[in-house]
């Protein structure tokens, strides 16, 4: 039996992957790689590494979590280094929880590599710091996509009337959703927001405005997006350094 290192890919430039991560993808015999890692990491590989795609955009999965598990657990059964590459880091929203849990169950070792999460890097790529001093002194990070099989939201959306940044992973699709129910809440519709498309990626764009405008402006940007809501927004115009670089 083989070793799976769950591997945090970070959120799209290169250069932020970690030494440890670009250590075991060279010496990688397999790696399951999902949509949103860097496909140019792929390149670092070793001669005669196999390569399997199990990627997942919205409303349509090339394997549903469940198979994409038993993929890597077979994968682990044939190889000595497997491993299962992820965008961002493996537990922020990203399964990788799930997919641990069944390799345990099936008795095969692993190893955990924490990538750069988007919900950071992404922001800070895009000039907006997710706390600041005088403005906010903690951040939430939330997910935009909740599971079908839920009769009710889980997100807790009276938690959300302080003053913290809040990050949405995964939630261009249910922007009006999102700002409608922040607005039922309480809070201003001129309350600040960030959309922010491809990040730290040479095709990142960010469009900015309100609660109440953002649906609007962000309507025609291309997924991967990430949404930031708070006062830490109004920063960009002082901080933003990298899309006026690229």
């Amino acid at each position: 039996m083989g070793k799976v290192y769950l591997t945090g890919a970070g959120p799209g430039d290169i250069d932020l992957l970690t030494i440890k991560a670009l250590r075991v993808i060279r010496e990688a015999d397999v790696i399951i790689y999902d949509r949103l890692a860097n496909p140019e990491i792929l390149k670092e590989a070793k001669d005669g590494c196999e390569f399997v795609y199990v990627g997942k955009a919205d409303s349509h999965h090339t394997l549903p979590q469940e198979e994409i598990n038993e993929v890597i657990y077979q994968n682990a059964l044939k190889h000595d280094v497997v491993v299962r590459l992820k965008g961002g880091d493996p537990f922020v929203f990203g399964r990788g929880g799930e997919e641990g849990i069944y390799l345990r169950e099936r008795g095969i070792g692993f190893e955990f590599i924490p990538g750069i999460t988007s919900a950071i890097a992404v922001p800070e790529y895009a000039g907006i710091p997710v706390t600041h001093r005088g403005v906010t002194v903690s951040f939430r990070v939330v997910t935009g996509h909740e599971s079908k099989n839920k009769d009710h939201s889980q997100i807790p959306w009276e938690n959300y009337k302080t003053d913290d940044t809040i990050i949405f992973l995964m939630g261009l699709h249910r922007l009006a959703h999102i700002c409608h129910m922040l607005i039922k809440i309480g809070k201003s519709k001129d309350y600040p927001v960030a959309v922010i498309s491809k990040g730290t990626t040479p095709e990142e764009k960010t469009v900015i405005g309100t609660l109440e405008t953002i649906h609007d402006k962000a309507k025609d940007l291309p997924t991967p997006a990430l949404i930031v809501v708070g006062e830490v927004v109004k920063l960009r115009e002082q901080l933003n350094w990298f899309e006026r670089e690229v």
